[in-house]
């Protein structure tokens, strides 16, 4: 069913619901969990970064964030992988689910309602372009 499964963490409590969301159906499933966090890509130039919708701030940081997730998912007997992507936060998971043929997407609802869901969201944007299937996690 679900044997291959991304997640989008990047720190708030919103993402580590749907972190907890994706462990326990991969449990039920006994696949695969990808953890998967966006970092803003840093300027050589040193003069800004590009505006990059639901990125952490470096990369040291991202890797933390899935760093912790990931062990979160071990500690819960679930066979885990972490990725930190430089870019767009739904552009890197859109990517990691393509690359490892993922058969679900689980996203926290952060950024569903009020002028973001007009605007567009992380969760917004994984549901227009995701590869497969995608769950978005009531977590507020």
């Amino acid at each position: 069913m679900f044997e291959t499964v991304v997640v989008g963490a990047d720190g708030s409590e919103t993402a580590s619901e749907a972190v907890r969301t994706a462990i326990d159906l991969v449990k039920l499933t006994g696949g695969r969990l990808h953890v998967v966090t966006a970092y803003r890509h840093e300027q050589l130039s040193g003069a800004g970064s590009a505006e990059t919708p639901g990125a952490l701030g470096s990369r040291d940081l991202a890797e933390s964030v899935v760093a912790d997730h990931v062990s979160r998912a071990r500690a819960a007997g679930i066979e885990s992988e972490g990725h930190a992507r430089s870019g767009d936060a739904a552009n890197a998971i859109c990517d990691v689910a393509t690359d490892v043929s993922a058969d679900l997407i689980v996203v926290g609802n952060k950024g569903m309602t009020g002028m973001r869901r007009v605007l567009g969201s992380v969760p917004n944007s994984v549901a227009h372009h995701a590869p497969c299937d995608v769950l978005i996690a009531f977590t507020t």
